[in-house]
């Protein structure tokens, strides 16, 4: 067993409530499928019939993962029924499952609440709730979903909590919804890092306008590699993603929470059964996942915060002796990033700045001719900002000081495109809005004076 499993099996199945923290790729999964397994065979031997465990994954893909492993486990237990509920996926087939009173149900907080308020969903016998990587269930805006499900489960049950990281938002659910005398258990207090050692991790700095000719060189040097390409949002995945397969003619796959469930899935099964393939994702890919021999973790656009950045650089150097590699992009302004980092036990190696690039601009050229691509590329610079205004760390994600011109031209763009940049600002960031307001305003007539 590894250790988060060693530490936690003998109290789950005692039925302790569970609070567990153990680095990704660490056998958690494993943790609570045995622990859920065991309580529904005691509610048979019970006779209690209906619903007696829940699982509650944050993503569609996690949930899939949980429930394939699931079926692994209980193939000698012909008698134990399951079912995975998902958004995506034909509400009518999976309410003719749950009336029937399957075991075991794998689900989203969304859909599961869905079911939850029909008649045909029996679920007062459920004995064992597990919320795996909950921080990132807060994080989806699930939150009002996972205290309804949470008030109209039986008071009388265990409950744990799994996730590689914790947040604020997980300490608030553990009171509401767990037991005093819970078990905490942390495989990571006394670790000086953070990520596992098999991860070799480093970053780069690169000038903005250069940022999509870098990762064209980057995709270059690792052809032969399986990796995942981590960007802020749908739309600069989407972007990437064209110009890379159709103008560059690179081998790549991409996900982002936007696509049909049937699109996703195929997706992840292609970069699942392929050797040397580039997946372009959102952090919809950054939780959870085990996918085998993916060697490079590319993180294109900076994670929002160290527990992210943690969970995506676990998608590679996962299991014992398993090995690794990352590297993520910054721009010259974001370099205080590294030091926050350290803060949390993250170390990364700086890596060479490449002063030579493959020229891009007769490849941008003929992609922004077509009015589509153009219109995807306005996008996807608004999809950056957007990302950027919702950042905790705006002392280095720095949206009032940033050359947003510069920004356009590395999407593809003549000019910036007519974005208002300051939709989404609260009551409290009003001044900052102000001040943001102003400087832009100053900005605009420096470069009057100028020319």
């Amino acid at each position: 067993m590894t250790d988060i499993q060693a530490v936690v099996l003998p109290k789950a199945l005692g039925g302790d409530d569970i609070v567990a923290t153990a680095k990704t790729g660490s056998g958690k999964t494993l943790s609570f499928l045995i622990t859920v397994i065991e309580t529904v065979i005691k509610c048979l031997e019970q006779q209690l019939h209906g619903t007696c465990a829940i699982i509650i994954s944050p993503t569609r893909e996690l949930a899939i993962q949980t429930y394939t492993v699931l079926q692994d486990l209980i193939v000698q237990h012909s008698n134990i029924t399951s079912a995975l509920v998902i958004g995506g996926e034909s509400r009518k087939k999976q309410s003719a499952e749950l009336v029937t009173g399957v075991h075991i149900v794998v689900s989203t907080p969304g859909r599961l609440f869905d079911h939850m308020r029909t008649k045909e969903f029996d679920y007062t016998n459920v004995t064992c709730l597990v919320l795996d990587e909950a921080d990132k269930i807060f994080q989806y805006g699930f939150e009002e979903d996972l205290k309804q499900i949470i008030n109209r489960l039986p008071k009388k049950r265990q409950t744990m909590l799994f996730s590689a990281t914790q947040s604020e938002r997980t300490e608030a659910l553990i009171k509401s919804g767990m037991r005093e005398n819970l078990l905490h258990i942390n495989t990571d207090e006394d670790d000086l890092k953070a990520t596992v050692e098999g991860l070799k991790q480093g970053y780069a700095i690169c000038n903005t306008e250069h940022r999509l000719w870098w990762l064209h060189k980057l995709l270059k040097k690792i052809k032969n590699f399986k990796a995942m390409v981590f960007f802020s949002s749908c739309k600069s995945v989407g972007f990437h993603y064209e110009f890379f397969s159709k103008f560059c003619k690179v081998s790549v796959l991409c996900l982002y929470g936007k696509m049909s469930q049937a699109h996703r899935t195929e997706t992840i099964n292609n970069f699942y059964n392929t050797k040397n393939i580039v997946l372009f994702c959102t952090d919809v890919a950054a939780r959870g996942l085990d996918i085998p021999d993916v060697d490079w973790i590319v993180q294109f656009d900076p994670p929002a915060d160290a527990n992210e950045y943690i969970h995506r650089v676990g998608r590679t150097a996962r299991g014992d002796g398993a090995m690794g590699n990352a590297v993520m992009l910054l721009r010259p302004e974001e370099k205080e990033f590294i030091e926050y980092l350290q803060e949390s036990k993250i170390y990364l190696d700086k890596y060479e700045t490449w002063d030579s690039f493959y020229n891009l601009q007769p490849k941008l050229d003929e992609a922004m001719a077509d009015p589509e691509f153009s219109k995807l590329a306005e996008e996807a610079f608004e999809g950056y900002i957007r990302a950027l205004e919702v950042r905790k760390l705006k002392q280095i994600f720095n949206l009032v000081t940033m050359d947003l011109d510069v920004v356009a031209r590395s999407f593809g763009l003549k000019e910036k495109p007519n974005v208002d940049i300051y939709i989404g600002f609260s009551k409290k960031h009003r001044p900052r809005k102000r001040i943001a307001a102003m400087l832009a305003d100053n900005n605009t007539n420096t470069k009057k004076t100028k020319s």
